[in-house]
């Protein structure tokens, strides 16, 4: 007979968790979630890394599951004191139905018309699709479904397995195309890609074109991350169940590394974005702007620049051509003159006179303010 899950709810002191600057995965600049620890219990899952499970024992991470009963109220307080911008929220695993922390979350970012950002493995969010729904229409809101394989996968059963509790990715793609049918962004998170086990060309390009069927408007890949006791339970799983594949994961996971060795990550990245382009959807989750926002083209401006890291580190560019890109768009994101008055008053000069920003980068900011006609029309994707 299987463990039970245990529900332990507790008054957390704080629920809202601020970035420095916005992601430039998912475009989020706050995150809040309701739960710690999950029943999905999927093996290879970054959340049982020390800094986000506090157990003493990691097998408790699908049993104990912590709930922060106060955490709609915590929201509301919080949500006072800071700039509206995207929230990532929401977890709906099988303890939502009874206690309905997510959705309460979801009635304060309504209430308090922030945009949200959720990242599921479960149809059930398809539950609360009405409050979705209005706040998409109030701001923004955009639902994206992890997804490393369909039923047709060749290792379909291994990584079910290793999924455990999650729903089949089946009930994923049919509720993505729910949400795509109802007007709210949708795609998937192809991470974490497994080693021997996703990373296939017909793997991926079968996800990819599942996921474009269903409405899916992008999909945003990474790799599997290993680190400290997260690391040793999933090379205790493997050797228990694939001891087959231990060889290649100890060769591309050596003990300091937390990405996989070498440029095996890039060269998937690279598939991935010629499968996309195949397909015709982003390999990059476009930037929701909403109606009337501040400084939008800044905004867009560090996307862009966000963008073309990521696309020079796929490259294999060097550090010094990546990283100049990112920090670009780290500066312009918080800068408090709008780009295009800049450029307007001084021109390419007064470009290259924002910290960070050169001749290459400052050339590539000029086109792209030459190319937006009209800024104050940059609204949501």
């Amino acid at each position: 007979m299987g463990r039970k899950a245990v529900f332990l709810p507790y008054q957390a002191r704080s629920v809202l968790n601020k970035h420095k600057y916005p992601d430039h995965w998912f475009w989020t600049h706050y995150t809040v979630y309701p739960y710690i620890g999950c029943q999905h219990g999927c093996e290879f899952c970054y959340c049982r890394e020390r800094k986000y499970a506090p157990y003493e024992d990691i097998a408790d991470f699908p049993y104990v599951i912590k709930i922060k009963e106060n955490a709609p109220d915590l929201l509301r307080k919080a949500l006072l004191k800071v700039p509206r911008d995207t929230i990532a929220v929401g977890d709906y695993q099988p303890l939502e139905r009874k206690y309905g922390v997510s959705r309460r979350l979801l009635e304060v970012c309504l209430e308090m018309e922030f945009p949200v950002f959720m990242l599921e493995r479960s149809p059930l969010v398809l539950r609360d699709l009405d409050l979705i729904a209005e706040i998409n229409r109030k701001s923004h809101a955009s639902v994206l479904f992890s997804l490393i394989h369909t039923a047709q996968s060749l290792h379909a059963g291994v990584i079910d397995r290793m999924e455990h509790l999650a729903p089949r990715p089946r009930l994923r793609l049919d509720a993505m195309r729910a949400l795509a049918k109802a007007g709210i962004a949708t795609g998937i998170c192809l991470m974490p890609i497994l080693p021997g086990l996703c990373d296939s060309r017909e793997n991926l390009e079968l996800v990819i074109r599942q996921t474009a069927d269903a409405g899916g408007q992008f999909v945003l890949a990474a790799p599997l991350t290993l680190a400290d006791q997260q690391k040793t339970y999933f090379m205790n799983y493997l050797q228990a169940n694939q001891p087959e594949l231990l060889p290649l994961y100890r060769r591309l996971y050596p003990d300091n590394s937390y990405g996989p060795k070498g440029d095996a990550w890039l060269k998937i990245g690279r598939m991935v974005r010629e499968i996309c382009a195949k397909v015709g959807i982003p390999d990059r989750m476009p930037r929701p702007i909403l109606p009337g926002e501040k400084r939008a083209l800044n905004k867009r401006a560090a996307e862009l620049l966000a963008d073309r890291a990521y696309s020079l580190e796929l490259d294999g560019e060097e550090p010094s051509r990546v990283w100049p890109c990112r920090k670009a768009a780290w500066v312009i994101e918080e800068l408090p003159q709008d780009i295009g008055l800049i450029y307007a008053r001084m021109g390419l000069k007064g470009l290259q006179s924002i910290q960070g920003v050169g001749p290459s980068i400052g050339s590539l900011l000029e086109d792209f303010i030459k190319n937006t006609s009209n800024r104050d029309q940059v609204t949501n994707f």
